[in-house]
């Protein structure tokens, strides 16, 4: 009997044990997320500004960006740029414009040319001191209102946005005249850094032709909006890091007043230490190439025969650097070299660099 009970509690226990296996198997019990759940798993979400703090896979991707506010001058010379284009633009205009920054923000590259909204006109500008280029987005409601307010449209009114048509000869000609206002006060902005060139390239309306990086590289982009009244539209400046590298230990500094961290009293004292620096200078007469052999076994008596006369010039030279030619003299007891030719340009832009 004992026998016989023990077979059907271990005969239950299967068949409970199947029973729960079937029905995890089955799926009645399983619990699906929604797409909602999925996007903040991943972390992507559309609905979120740029501005907001990546989570889930979206911060993994991104984690090797470099965050624009590593470098704090970047902002003070785009709020530089914002008052200088509300200005220009109301010159250019002749109409009330506002300015204003949206925020700033890293992206790849890539990234960016997939996201810009079509149609749009692309220029690419080069930033000459630089050696590299930059990419500068107007978007389609900020070129027919440029184009609406140049030619005379009404107050009040919106501008027509046609859909299915490349642009004009008149509007690509307009809105290169804006984006050449905005580079000469991109220009002026970065003035009290370093002296940038930023020179208009071309203008693209694909953004597959106004590839100026590889797709994973990182870059800055800065989102500008304009008002004019109830018109406008936006500018996006893109700058890749590579083209903002031979400036990084300048856009590293902290900003102090208009000179951005500038020492005029360190500048001075440096520049008056300089002119007092005590400098080597060597007259050569002569100048052979001997084998080492022969030159081990010189001694006390030997003569070596130069290959100069009485009349031959000297050069004069600090250090490795060639700096003018003279010929030798006498004044007084003191031996003496008087200068017959200007310091070479090689010398000159040695010296310059030195200082």
């Amino acid at each position: 009997m004992a026998d016989e009970e023990e077979t059907e509690v271990a005969e239950e226990g299967q068949d409970g044990m199947l029973g729960s296996l079937g029905d995890a198997g089955g799926g009645s019990n399983e619990r699906i997320l929604d797409q909602t759940e999925i996007d903040n798993l991943l972390g992507f979400d559309l609905a979120q500004d740029d501005s907001v703090e990546r989570t889930g896979i979206r911060a993994i991707i991104n984690s090797a960006l470099v965050s624009y506010e590593r470098l704090p001058m970047l902002e003070i010379v785009f709020d530089r740029l914002v008052r200088l284009m509300t200005t220009s633009l109301r010159n250019f205009t002749s109409d009330n414009v506002e300015v204003s920054l949206d925020n700033i923000s890293s992206i790849r590259f890539g990234d960016y040319l997939n996201s810009i909204p079509l149609p749009a006109i692309l220029a690419v500008f080069r930033a000459e001191e630089l050696d590299n280029y930059g990419l500068l987005t107007v978007d389609s409601n900020l070129i027919y209102s440029i184009v609406d307010v140049l030619l005379g449209g009404r107050r009040g009114t919106a501008a027509m946005r046609i859909e299915g048509r490349p642009y004009t000869t008149i509007e690509r000609a307009l809105v290169q005249r804006m984006i050449e206002v905005v580079l000469q006060d991109a220009r002026a902005a970065f003035e009290p850094l370093t002296h940038v060139t930023l020179n208009l390239d071309r203008l693209e309306t694909n953004p597959r032709f106004a590839a100026i990086a590889r797709p994973p590289n990182a870059a800055i982009l800065v989102k500008l909006r304009i008002d004019m009244e109830d018109r406008g539209g936006r500018i996006e400046l893109l700058l890749p890091y590579a083209t903002l590298e031979p400036i990084r230990k300048m856009l590293l500094q902290q900003f102090m007043g208009e000179k951005f961290g500038r020492d005029n009293i360190w500048e001075s004292h440096l520049a008056s230490e300089l002119w007092t620096t005590q400098m080597e200078v060597r007259a050569v007469l002569d100048e052979q190439q001997l084998p080492l052999r022969q030159v081990l076994e010189l001694k006390k008596g030997d003569t070596i025969m130069f290959n100069a006369t009485p009349d031959s010039t000297v050069e004069l030279r600090a250090g490795t650097v060639s700096l003018t030619r003279g010929r030798m003299g006498r004044r007084n007891h003191a031996i003496a070299i008087r200068v017959e030719a200007p310091i070479s340009p090689s010398a000159a832009s040695a010296l310059r660099e030195f200082r």
